[in-house]
């Protein structure tokens, strides 16, 4: 019984980093789609997000099997709870690069945002993309240092998101109503992307460590 529960561990890990996978493959995609304005590549990212639901359904009901079957205790008991966390911001973060893609959609064939932010954005989702495959590096690897990196990144994302603000807000903005509400909206998305995976990081140090000193994001 106890190979069994090992392995069911393993299952467990294992399907965090496809899921991951496929959520760095997923935001790389939406933010070519956003900058590029290539509308494929949106729609393909709209549509594999049903597969990380999927993978993500799946991996909650095998946690919850392994709560239920084998009354984990300890650090394993911490594993398959945690799992579930991860895995439900994990499903948070495709869905997001998912939203990311819908901007591209509809406003295809014209970009997002003004000439004036897209530097901004690029450099945003750049640091995303980064960060998403780091993050299924630490989740592979329980390698710490990882997690501090995918905090340092997640600092600048938040300074591009405040410039954003910053400039929309501005009294030298000359862009439409639906110019504002694009760029407020996908510079959100692009934030609240890493904070997700800060907040991953944390928990997976925690495991590996017993340490929390990467704090959430706000």
């Amino acid at each position: 019984m106890r190979e069994v529960f090992q392995q069911e561990l393993r299952e467990v890990q294992d399907g965090l980093v496809e899921i991951a996978q496929l959520v760095a493959a997923s935001i790389e995609n939406a933010t070519r789609a956003f900058n590029e304005s290539n509308v494929t590549l949106a729609e393909s990212v709209i549509i594999n997000d049903v597969r990380i639901d999927e993978l993500s359904t799946n991996l909650d009901e095998l946690s919850i099997q392994i709560l239920a079957r084998q009354q984990p205790v300890a650090r394993d008991l911490r594993i398959v709870v945690s799992a579930l966390r991860i895995s439900a911001s994990l499903e948070r973060m495709g869905d997001i690069a998912e939203h990311i893609a819908q901007l591209a959609r509809y406003r295809f064939p014209d970009k997002v945002v003004p000439q004036s932010l897209r530097s901004t954005f690029a450099e945003m989702g750049r640091l995303d993309v980064e960060i998403a495959h780091k993050l299924a590096e630490l989740l592979t690897t329980e390698d710490v240092q990882l997690a501090e990196q995918i905090r340092n990144e997640d600092d600048k994302i938040d300074e591009l998101h405040v410039s954003v603000f910053d400039a929309v807000l501005g009294e030298t903005w000359r862009g439409q109503a639906v110019d504002t509400v694009d760029a407020t909206l996908a510079s959100r998305y692009h934030e609240r992307f890493a904070d997700h995976a800060v907040s991953i990081a944390k928990k997976v140090q925690y495991l590996a460590t017993g340490d929390w000193s990467v704090s959430e994001p706000s």
